[in-house]
């Protein structure tokens, strides 16, 4: 027969004051387990901590020092043993005394004179137990970490569609790929400026300013919809053109909804992005499209994203105007306090305009950038039916 690797034995830790009870234990023992033996409760309490840990302690319960119970409550409250099991071992049969122990979070109790047998079973069977135990938390530990990374692949994927169906979607519009930097930046800074405000505190903690980020660029999406020779038309737009304009709102609104549909799920995401989308064109006194929503009742996520689109328009060069200077820009904005904008949301915009304009100068569009994206434009409205 081939005799078991002692490395690979199970380790019990035999706690007692008595050399007669360590040796006897240690005789019984020693064939199918690893035996480490403590005369006393302190020593105890050292070697169950020592790495790596028993498998299993066997612990008597009148000793000088300290006794079991104090012993096992010791191991109960420290992390590092408390997943050890606990076998009392005592020559008192009182009902009390094994509640007690139990209660303490022992797994068992036998009482001396010891049956070799019937202590032999008991081991057994706790540190069949505890390998079952240890199997399924080691298995829940790498579970739990592959659905960590799948998440982390997921919103990494989620993150890169959502830049490529936007910046497919600004290849046609006058806006360059930096745009939905911008305004990404934008958003989560003035949304940072007002998380501790009374209003917006409850509504903007980590993870809805997360969801605000990763959102906001598809705010736009829903000019896919829009023909090129309104889309990009040089020069202002008659009242038939803008009224198929101001589509692109619901149009892209329309289209998430579906994509929800499809996947039969409401991810706290896409129910951000359909805010920005269907909203981002209402004003704060109720004169925007396309539900005239006033006040409060525009999500607050279209509120920020309004105050940030419209200081990138303002800022940026097109195909019918020339860029505005930052000051001029702020001073714009400002007139559109209480009108256009959300107040609270203009003076937090106020507050951090330095920050929009470092945004600005950090993504700003190149030239050769401009260049091409006219030449397109040039080119698909000489197409355009």
């Amino acid at each position: 027969m081939t005799p078991i690797d002692a490395a690979s034995k199970p380790t019990v830790l035999v706690i007692d004051d008595a050399p007669d009870n360590l040796a006897l234990m240690s005789g019984l023992l020693k064939d199918s387990y690893q035996v480490k033996v403590a005369q006393h409760g302190e020593m105890g309490l050292k070697v169950a901590l020592t790495s790596p840990p028993p498998d299993l302690i066997l612990l008597a319960i009148v000793m000088p020092d300290l006794d079991g119970y104090e012993v096992c409550r010791r191991l109960k409250s420290n992390p590092a043993s408390r997943a050890i099991p606990v076998i009392f071992l005592n020559a008192q049969t009182d009902l009390q005394d094994e509640q007690k122990g139990l209660l303490l979070g022992a797994v068992d109790y036998i009482t001396k004179p010891i049956s070799p047998s019937l202590m032999l079973a008991r081991v057994a069977t706790q540190i069949a137990l505890k390998t079952n135990v240890d199997f399924l938390r080691d298995n829940n530990a790498d579970l739990e970490q592959e659905v960590a990374r799948r998440i982390e692949d997921l919103s990494a994927a989620q993150d890169v569609t959502i830049l490529a169906m936007t910046s497919l979607a600004e290849t046609r519009d006058s806006d360059t790929g930096n745009h939905i930097r911008r305004i990404q930046h934008y958003v989560k800074a003035l949304a940072l400026a007002l998380k501790d405000h009374p209003r917006f505190a409850d509504d903007l903690g980590p993870q809805a300013i997360s969801l605000l980020f990763k959102s906001a660029p598809l705010h736009d999406i829903g000019k896919f919809g829009i023909p090129d020779r309104i889309l990009l038309k040089p020069s202002s737009l008659s009242p038939e053109e803008f009224e198929i304009m101001k589509t692109h709102t619901t149009l892209g609104f329309e289209a998430i909804e579906q994509a929800e549909k499809a996947l039969g799920l409401q991810p706290p995401m896409l129910r951000t992005a359909k805010e920005i989308v269907l909203s981002h064109q209402e004003k704060w006194d109720g004169s925007g499209y396309p539900q005239g929503l006033k006040g409060a009742a525009i999500p607050m996520s279209a509120r920020l994203m309004a105050v940030a689109d419209v200081y990138d328009a303002l800022i940026s060069q097109r195909v019918y105007k020339a860029a505005l200077p930052h000051d001029r820009a702020v001073q714009i904005v400002f007139q559109g306090r209480g009108s256009h904008f959300d107040p609270d949301m203009v003076d937090a915009f106020i507050g951090i305009q330095d920050e929009f304009q470092a945004i600005a100068e950090r993504f700003a569009d190149s030239d050769s950038n401009l260049q091409k994206k006219m030449e397109y434009m040039a080119n698909a409205i000489a197409e355009a039916p």
